[in-house]
């Protein structure tokens, strides 16, 4: 009896190891990403680069560059976010508030014109001019979408 009363101490004494282990290989869910206005500006290099429909990284320090970037990514090969198009705002004095009321209100109408109410893995926000690039005539907003737990498999764009 004594062996096996030892057997099953053995047994139970690894049991921490294997569940410390077993911690390990669990993924927690991802957590919900929320892009604002702020995310990415005009002033964020690379954007300006980015064309309607296409697809780019969420900006990333580069070295090189000695900033964040952001860059074209072919959408077939999945990517953070999708440019799905472009509204000029009125000119006037740069008015941060009245901007961004303005971006989110026109980005939301594209949104809904081309994927109808508010979805829970399709999200949109806008990139806006900051009052420098404003100051040089910039009066261009883009719209991109995102998957809020991930990339975007593909153009995100309806048919």
């Amino acid at each position: 009896m004594a062996a096996t009363g030892r057997g099953i101490s053995r047994r139970w004494g690894l049991l921490p190891a294997v569940v410390a282990l077993g911690t390990l290989f669990v993924v927690p869910p991802e957590r919900p990403v929320v892009k604002t206005e702020t995310f990415i500006t005009a002033e964020t290099t690379g954007v300006l680069m980015i064309e309607g429909g296409e697809c780019f990284s969420d900006p990333a320090y580069s070295p090189e560059a000695a900033d964040r970037i952001v860059l074209y990514t072919p959408c077939a090969q999945g990517a953070d976010n999708q440019s799905y198009g472009f509204t000029h705002a009125p000119d006037g004095p740069y008015d941060a508030a009245a901007l961004k009321a303005f971006a989110w209100k026109s980005c939301g109408e594209r949104y809904a014109e081309l994927w109808g109410p508010p979805r829970d893995d399709l999200r949109y926000y806008p990139i806006m001019p900051t009052a420098e690039t404003w100051a040089n005539g910039d009066r261009d907003v883009m719209c991109a979408v995102y998957h809020p737990t991930g990339r975007l498999p593909d153009s995100a764009l309806p048919h």
